[in-house]
This record gives C-alpha cells, sequence and structure tokens, in this order.
C-alpha cells in the first residue's frame, strides 16, 4: 500500500446504525449514461435546473448588507408572508396566524429531525409510506425510534388493520404522509386525508403532511391540504403541513422552506431549534416574502415542467414502461416489467440515468423514478432516445 493511502474509518456510532446512502449504488450506472455518444441525460434525481425568478434574486440582492443575526422564527414580514401563502394555496383556515407558522432550513432538514424536535425516541414508533422519499426513515433511526412503513391508502381504509401489527398503533407517535408522493406521484384524496388525520387524533399521533410538489397537478384538479378544515375538521390541533419553494420556484439553492399547523406544536419546534441556532440567514427570509407574493413564477414553472411531462410520458411508454400514478409532481414513476437495477442499466446503456425504485422501500423494486429536472435540450434527447429503445 502505498505510504499515503489509508483505509477508510470504520464507521462508529450513529453513522455505523444507518444504511449506505442509495445514491451511492447509481455510480456505475452514471458512468455508464456518461460515457454515451450524446452526453449523459440525468433524469435521477428532482435538482430544478431553471432560473430562479428575477424577483426573487432581486430581493435577495437588496437584503444583502445583514450585518446582525436572523431570528429563528423569521422577520414579521416572513410571518405574514407564509400566513397568506398558506391561506391562499393549502385551504389554511383565517383562524391560522403568525403563531402557526415556522421557516426551516430547507424541507429535509425538518423531515430528518423532526422525531428529534418533537421528542421522540426508542420505544417510539414513526410511520411513514411504505414506498417513500428514505429521509422519513433516516429521522426515525436518528433518534432510535423505530421506523414503520405504511400503505396510506389501506391505512385509511382499514385503520388499525392495515397495520403490520395492529398493537403498532399504540407506540406510532408521528404520521408522515407525502402528498402529492415522492416518488410515485400519488395523490390522496380529502376523504383519505380526513380518515388518516381522524384515526391519528383517536390515538394521540401527530400528523405531518409533507406537500412540497403541491402545486404540480397533472391529473387532477387539486392536491388537498392538511390545512383543509375539510380534512381537520375545523381543528389544527396536531397536524403539521411541511412545505417548500424548492420546486416550484426553483429556489433548492436557497434552502426556503417552512412548517405550518398547530400552534402548539410549532412552539415546540421554535423553542428547540432556538437553542440549536437553526435559523434561516436573513437576506434568504427576504428572498422568500418575494417568493411567496409572487404566484405568476410557479405557474409559468409548472407549464414548463407539463411540457417536459408531455414530451417524456409517451417516450416512457414507447420504450415498453407503464406510468403508475405520477398524477402530480416532478416524477414519472414508471415500470418496465422487470427488476428496477436492469431497467437502470438498460436506460444508462442509451445515456439516460434513472433512480431504481427500491431507493424509496421494497415495494419500488420493479419501478424507476424518472425526473422533469433537465433542460428542454436534455429532456427533447431522453425522449428520442426512449423511443428508440
Amino acid at each position: 500500500m502505498p505510504s499515503h493511502a489509508r483505509p477508510a474509518p470504520a464507521r462508529s456510532g450513529l453513522a455505523a446504525r444507518l444504511p449506505a446512502f442509495p445514491w451511492d449504488a447509481l455510480v456505475p450506472a452514471r458512468q455508464l449514461a456518461a460515457a454515451h455518444q450524446d452526453g449523459l441525460v440525468d433524469l435521477s434525481v428532482g435538482t430544478p435546473v431553471d432560473q430562479t425568478p428575477a424577483s426573487v434574486q432581486q430581493a435577495l440582492a437588496a437584503a444583502a448588507d445583514s450585518p446582525g443575526y436572523p431570528t429563528t422564527i423569521g422577520t414579521p414580514a416572513l410571518r405574514e408572508a407564509l400566513v397568506d401563502f398558506v391561506r391562499r394555496h393549502r385551504a389554511a383556515p383565517g383562524t391560522l396566524d403568525v403563531e402557526g407558522v415556522l421557516p426551516t432550513v430547507g424541507s429535509k432538514e425538518l423531515v430528518a429531525h423532526l422525531p428529534f424536535q418533537l421528542g421522540l425516541g426508542p420505544g417510539d414508533v414513526v410511520a411513514f409510506p411504505h414506498i417513500a422519499y428514505p429521509t422519513y426513515d433516516m429521522g426515525a433511526r436518528f433518534v432510535g425510534a423505530e421506523p414503520l412503513g405504511v400503505d396510506p391508502a389501506r391505512l385509511a381504509a382499514e385503520g388499525d388493520a392495515a397495520l403490520p401489527e395492529p398493537s403498532a398503533a399504540q407506540r406510532i407517535r408521528l404520521l408522515w404522509l407525502n402528498s402529492p408522493s415522492n416518488p410515485t406521484g400519488e395523490v390522496l384524496s380529502r376523504a383519505q386525508m380526513a380518515a388518516l388525520v381522524a384515526w391519528a387524533r383517536e390515538r394521540g399521533i401527530v400528523v405531518a403532511s409533507d406537500e412540497c410538489y403541491a402545486l404540480l397537478p397533472w391529473t387532477v384538479d387539486e392536491v388537498p391540504s392538511v390545512l383543509d378544515p375539510e380534512v381537520n375538521g375545523g381543528s389544527l390541533d396536531g397536524v403539521l403541513c411541511v412545505y417548500s419553494l424548492s420546486k416550484q420556484s426553483n429556489l433548492a439553492g436557497y434552502r426556503a422552506a417552512f412548517v405550518a399547523g398547530d400552534p402548539a406544536l410549532v412552539g415546540e419546534l421554535v423553542a428547540v431549534r432556538k437553542q440549536a441556532g437553526m435559523m434561516l440567514p436573513g437576506p434568504l427570509q427576504a428572498a422568500m416574502v418575494a417568493a411567496l407574493q409572487d404566484d405568476e413564477a410557479p405557474a409559468r414553472q409548472r407549464e414548463i415542467y407539463r411540457a417536459r411531462r408531455d414530451l417524456l410520458a409517451p417516450a416512457l411508454r414507447a420504450a415498453g414502461g407503464e406510468i403508475h400514478g405520477s398524477q402530480a409532481g416532478l416524477y414519472l414513476w414508471t415500470t418496465f416489467g422487470e427488476e428496477a437495477m436492469t431497467s437502470v442499466e438498460r436506460l444508462a446503456a442509451a445515456g439516460v440515468l434513472v433512480a431504481p425504485g427500491m431507493f424509496y422501500g421494497v415495494g419500488g423494486g420493479s419501478f424507476v423514478r424518472v425526473a422533469l429536472t433537465a433542460t428542454d435540450e436534455r429532456i427533447t434527447a431522453a425522449a428520442g432516445r426512449l423511443e428508440r429503445l
């Protein structure tokens, strides 16, 4: 071994209890796709590629002189903008005020740390959709709680009988919903969400609804929110809506997100986050106000994604794929009737990189997630390659 080479350190502590980072498994497929003569088309991740709205960039620049510490709860202007946004777009009642909103440093941070900030730990159960964004699972593991994948539609219809062990309901402290789903694009109906909230309330379970893709509906008219009185029965007790501006406003690099809902729960989060110094930088708070007040930019962005979806969906079908769910959001949840990694490798040989469904749970083993987040030129290239498969 060369003198400068060192073996990788053994993982210990919390890191030793975590699974390998799934995206590392895509390195060989990425290398294969990158070798394509016309270049890589990366549809494996949902990172925005289009321009951040000019109004947001201008607000950020105008607030650049920011020598003092920001507040955890956000500026008065941001808190008012958050309230106005959830009333306009997430059906929040007029009773929701600034005590029920809180900016966060991106939504992934909140998803990963919500069990900790709510005081969960060993012996508690965190439930989440059985095919889902893996950070719900990680959040449970970080605090030593038990992660539990559930089928939200079955849980809404059957209650405790939908759980692997009905007695598990006694230990569930937090139930994550994700509508539209990442990765499947499934949308829960208002009736399903109402049933889930009622079931959780009867058992003292907090419901956190991740609604980050809600302004990107395709085959549904709307995406219901946990803040809607028709879902929560006119009370925000025990419910939280988690939301991000990353997708609708191309602000992934800004880490601009928030949580809204039960003021008592939001107050608990504020108390913990103050102690931990979890604050959105001041200039970004100003930029976030501009983004929240701008409805035209997200509407334009939605049409950009619609056009890309209209190119990719028929191309995937022409290549032998079947698209399931995908009612809203940034992904086409597709199966080619084979193991997911077989599909990943076949598409990579054509220079198109997608994510295997098993990254999102064992139920995704025959699916791939195909993102709409690439430039128009790359989406067109991908569609042409798929049609020739």
